[in-house]
């Protein structure tokens, strides 16, 4: 495995990908993945992702990235599924991914234009994101291609010997094309209107991609400022254990407290992290 390198800021195409993949691959699992606890489960997303790119995020920083991301692919397939169920006989997977393009810059949220094709393809097999059609049926004109006489022959009908040049009512028309007639729109038109739409909340979707941008920088922030609570509290701790009284103690005592204050000595000099040198004292209750 490549030696990890930590990173912060901005995300690289690479490391969204890796950590779509490292969500499928925890996430939904066959064995483990609906047993899970939400914290378990972000654990062994952090390490799979560490793993796969060799970059190194927190577990927080992966968890609200992946809080847009999942929005972002959330709004793509619902305007999959909204291009699909409107696209017409003829057209092609050109034509889709633009009516697509326009439902999803439309509805004014977030980014104007989707951008992660790579992650879509990682994660459109999954139950969440799998695109299932919601537009009505087609179904069959139930209107005979012929009229059937209402008698045995058409001589027994005194209008068709009286009158044989009469004509007969229209045919009824089918559903699909009474649909047609009733709300149809040409393509170009739903363009235009959706160019229109996209047009007239451009400013809101920047302001809202404003917005996502300052909560990542605020969540990052606060990750920060925990590591650095946490480091305060250690540093704490280790001047009550370095200005510990122990003239009154008993020798034991005494010398518990003078290796715990070697550990201090070897973490501030040092930076060694490693067993304490209080161990022995563990060893010593088995």
């Amino acid at each position: 495995m490549a030696s990890s390198v930590e990173v912060g800021g901005s995300w690289s195409t690479h490391e969204d990908v890796v950590l779509c993949q490292s969500w499928v691959n925890v996430s939904h699992d066959p064995i483990t993945g609906n047993e899970m606890k939400f914290h378990h489960m972000w654990s062994k997303i952090h390490g799979e992702f560490c793993q796969r790119s060799g970059f190194i995020r927190t577990e927080m920083v992966l968890s609200s990235r992946w809080k847009l991301l999942n929005k972002e692919l959330g709004k793509w397939r619902n305007a999959l599924t909204k291009a699909r169920d409107n696209i017409r006989s003829g057209q092609n997977l050109s034509d889709e991914i633009i009516q697509a393009q326009m439902w999803f810059g439309a509805t004014g949220q977030g980014k104007k234009n989707f951008v992660h094709f790579q992650c879509w393809e990682v994660v459109k097999d999954c139950p969440k994101f799998r695109i299932i059609p919601t537009g009505p049926p087609v179904v069959m004109n139930e209107t005979p291609l012929h009229d059937s006489p209402s008698t045995d022959s058409p001589l027994d009908s005194p209008m068709e010997t009286e009158s044989p040049f009469v004509p007969r009512p229209p045919r009824p028309i089918g559903r699909k094309a009474a649909k047609a007639k009733r709300g149809g729109t040409s393509t170009t038109e739903c363009v235009q209107l959706l160019e229109q739409i996209a047009k007239n909340t451009s400013l809101r979707m920047e302001r809202d991609l404003k917005r996502d941008e300052m909560d990542v920088a605020q969540e990052e922030a606060f990750v920060i400022q925990q590591q650095k609570a946490q480091e305060k509290d250690m540093d704490d701790r280790e001047m009550k254990i370095m200005a510990m009284d122990t003239s009154h103690m008993s020798p034991k005592t005494k010398a518990y407290w003078k290796l715990r204050r070697r550990d201090v000595m070897r973490r501030k000099l040092f930076h060694d992290d490693g067993p304490s040198n209080t161990d022995w004292l563990n060893d010593e209750n088995h």
